[in-house]
């Protein structure tokens, strides 16, 4: 996975003018309240996702009195080569990437590259409110993971503006709306089959993870509730036009999906008390940051020790290998080059280190 070692600031919310490098391990901000250290991780954030994790729109991103804010980072990549990026946003809504001086021909190209997870006290919204933040979440997890359901959701919802537009005018062309219906449910069908996969993979990470962290007092799960469970979208949009043309928006798709969290079966915003839904966001971000590339747990006991070896196992298909702790790296790049299917990441993160007991 990439990793930053320097950024360079200008004009991006109340930091002026700032350049930081950071250490190779883990790093440490503090300062007074109303110093930009949420600004600086969001800055980070917004490298990554060509947008900010907490602000709706980017006006609110430009420091007071300023039409322009930049972002420079600099990234040690999986190959081993550092790779300089640079994001410019101008007050006309002018937004510019370019990696290594070259100029993304999109922006959307570069959501992926730099993989990141954000954690903050926000996070609690996706338990305590509506489902706009949870599928926010899904969208931003699987837009950096695959380009295509990131491209099929952009135009997804360009048609749902359009469709939405029509709707408000009495004097819509049916049959048009129906054309638009169709490119619809075309568009739908894989991002359906791609977030009912995602919660799929998920569910067990976040187990395993709310296990750890809670001692495994319960058991959470989650669940993608959508209408295309029931029927394809051209059919559910058909049935639904009388009631989108008095309401005068649509009323069914994608949009309305949710995913519910769950503790022993019962609703988790209503039933888990302020520690249990925070411990289950953490697992959830850790779970996120697992997908990232291919997941890999180390596993090693004393009698492993004694023979110079440990056991790496992968999550995705239970394959174990047994490898001499003097190779472990070698092989570990090994694992990470098989990849997952659909996965862009190659390296590999052991993100925890299980004792053995033989």
């Amino acid at each position: 996975m990439p990793v930053l070692e320097k950024i360079v600031i200008a004009d991006f919310r109340n930091i002026q003018l700032q350049e930081i490098d950071f250490s190779p391990n883990i790093n440490c901000i503090s300062g007074n309240n109303g110093e930009g250290k949420t600004n600086l991780l969001d800055a980070i954030y917004y490298m990554s996702m060509t947008k900010s994790a907490f602000a709706s729109s980017d006006k609110f991103n430009f420091r007071h009195g300023t039409e322009e804010f930049s972002l420079a980072g600099t990234y040690r990549m999986t190959n081993g080569l550092s790779s300089r990026f640079a994001l410019k946003m101008n007050a006309k809504g002018e937004k510019k990437v370019k990696r290594d001086e070259k100029f993304y021909q999109k922006v959307s190209e570069h959501v992926g590259v730099l993989p990141v997870v954000m954690v903050s006290p926000a996070d609690v919204s996706m338990v305590s409110e509506s489902g706009d933040e949870r599928r926010r979440f899904v969208n931003a997890v699987l837009s950096q993971m695959d380009r295509e359901y990131m491209s099929a959701m952009q135009q997804y919802n360009r048609l749902l503006q359009q469709r939405n537009r029509m709707l408000k005018d009495f004097s819509m062309n049916r049959t048009l709306l129906e054309v638009i219906d169709m490119r619809m449910a075309a568009l739908a069908d894989p991002i359906y089959k791609a977030r009912k996969k995602f919660v799929e993979d998920l569910k067990p990470i976040v187990s395993e993870y709310y296990r750890l962290v809670s001692g495994g007092s319960e058991e959470v799960d989650i669940t993608y509730e959508t209408e295309l469970d029931k029927a394809p979208l051209d059919q559910i949009l058909a049935a639904s036009y009388d009631r989108d043309r008095a309401l005068r928006y649509t009323s069914s798709g994608l949009q309305r999906d949710d995913f519910s969290f769950t503790m022993n079966g019962w609703p988790l915003r209503r039933h888990g008390s302020q520690g249990q839904q925070k411990s289950f966001l953490v697992s959830l971000k850790f779970a996120q940051y697992e997908m990232k590339g291919v997941p890999v747990r180390l596993e090693i006991g004393p009698k492993d020790i004694e023979k110079n070896q440990c056991v790496l196992v992968r999550r995705d298909s239970g394959e174990k290998v047994f490898v001499s702790l003097d190779n472990i790296e070698e092989t570990i790049a090994n694992v990470g080059r098989m990849g997952r299917e659909g996965m862009q990441a190659t390296d590999v993160e052991i993100l925890q280190i299980m004792l053995r007991e033989e």
